[in-house]
């Protein structure tokens, strides 16, 4: 892979890297995001149930993306692994050369498109 490449891509990971950190630590600084605030839905006082339904639905948003965040952070860093061990861009199954053009696409990318796919 052409070095210039290699480094763009790079950058392009390690800029997601810090975006996705930046997300990960507004999540975990949410008082209510981690359960914080779940003795309130389990209380009854004259809160309306379509409140409560709604605040249940915004935290379980809350945690969905946080959990995909998380997933996503941790293929950011098996790529920028990669980079550095100098194995980045070859396909985790089948050992060829994943295209440039995919990895510009998913710089995450594992393994190459197969044809049946």
């Amino acid at each position: 892979m052409d070095e210039q490449v290699l480094k763009k891509l790079k950058n392009k990971l390690e800029h997601e890297k810090r975006d996705l950190e930046e997300r990960i630590d507004n999540y975990l600084n949410q008082e209510d995001l981690m359960e914080g605030s779940v003795g309130e839905l389990n209380s009854f006082d004259e809160t309306h149930p379509g409140d409560q339904g709604t605040e249940l639905f915004e935290r379980e948003k809350d945690m969905t993306l946080y959990h995909r965040d998380k997933q996503q952070l941790e293929e950011v860093n098996h790529a920028l692994e990669k980079i550095d061990a100098g194995t980045y861009g070859i396909c985790e199954e089948t050992g060829k050369e994943i295209p440039v053009e995919r990895l510009k696409a998913v710089p995450t990318a594992r393994t190459v498109v197969s044809e049946a796919e």
